[in-house]
């Protein structure tokens, strides 16, 4: 289908041109903490900096193609993964001095990357790795270059609150897990301790949460007897809704 053309007599320069880009605010589990890709800047502005991974939005390019296209080069997984990977669109950061360089608006996604493996340095990043959400308080890794501090804390909310009401946990997850395994996922966004016989009892009431998985149960290492297995049901809402407990937040 070919592209329509311009109307008779507009003229595209009449509005001071501006650039698209898209950020990742990209989440994994590892060693039982929440861990979020960032990338080191290597070129200005902001060079020697931690970032969010992204970058701009090809000319012929819709933002969930190019937020893929970035997912897939900054994590070293092939696109048919990335494809199968959750991903949402968070929202749109447009103020005008976001970015020095030029006016810049970015469309912000969140991902969900189960047992991902060592990313790899892309673009114009000088390193890539997975740090433990939060550690930019202690000085880790500093304040995010650009308006990336605000990106990345609005995506964890958005995930926290999803937790509630959708199936989302499931994401997080490898494609047969046990009950205790996506307890530690709300446990780790949530950053709360669950009691273990009320987490089971509400997944196993909430109809189309997960279905068992039919052969041996799984040691999970501990000193328990095997746990059941588990696979993400046909449900993608949780009713009832599975609530934080009251007082604690992400």
């Amino acid at each position: 289908m070919t592209s329509p053309r311009a109307p008779e007599g507009y003229d595209p320069h009449a509005f001071e041109p501006f650039a698209v880009t898209v950020d990742l605010a990209v989440f994994t589990l590892r060693a039982e903490r929440l861990h979020v890709l960032l990338v080191e800047r290597g070129h200005e502005p902001y060079a020697g900096a931690w970032a969010l991974p992204g970058g701009f939005v090809l000319p012929r390019e819709s933002g969930e193609r190019a937020a893929r296209r970035e997912l897939a080069e900054e994590t070293g997984l092939s696109e048919d993964t990335v494809s199968g990977l959750h991903l949402e669109q968070l929202r749109t950061y447009s103020e005008p001095d976001r970015d020095p360089r030029m006016r810049v608006v970015s469309i912000a996604y969140t991902a969900l990357v189960p047992d991902p493996p060592e990313p790899r340095v892309g673009g114009d990043a000088a390193r890539a790795r997975w740090m433990p959400y939060g550690s930019q308080e202690t000085g880790r890794y500093g304040p995010l270059a650009f308006d990336h501090d605000r990106i990345l804390a609005d995506a964890h909310e958005r995930v926290g609150a999803k937790l509630e009401y959708t199936c989302l946990a499931t994401a997080f997850c490898p494609p047969e897990f046990t009950l205790g395994e996506l307890r530690q996922v709300y446990e780790t966004v949530w950053g709360v301790e669950l009691d273990r016989p009320n987490f089971r009892r509400k997944v196993l009431a909430t109809p189309g949460f997960v279905r068992p998985v039919e052969g041996p149960p799984r040691l999970t290492g501990g000193r328990g007897k095997p746990a059941a297995l588990y696979r993400a049901g046909e449900a993608t809402a949780l009713h009832p809704p599975l609530l934080r407990p009251e007082g604690r937040s992400t």
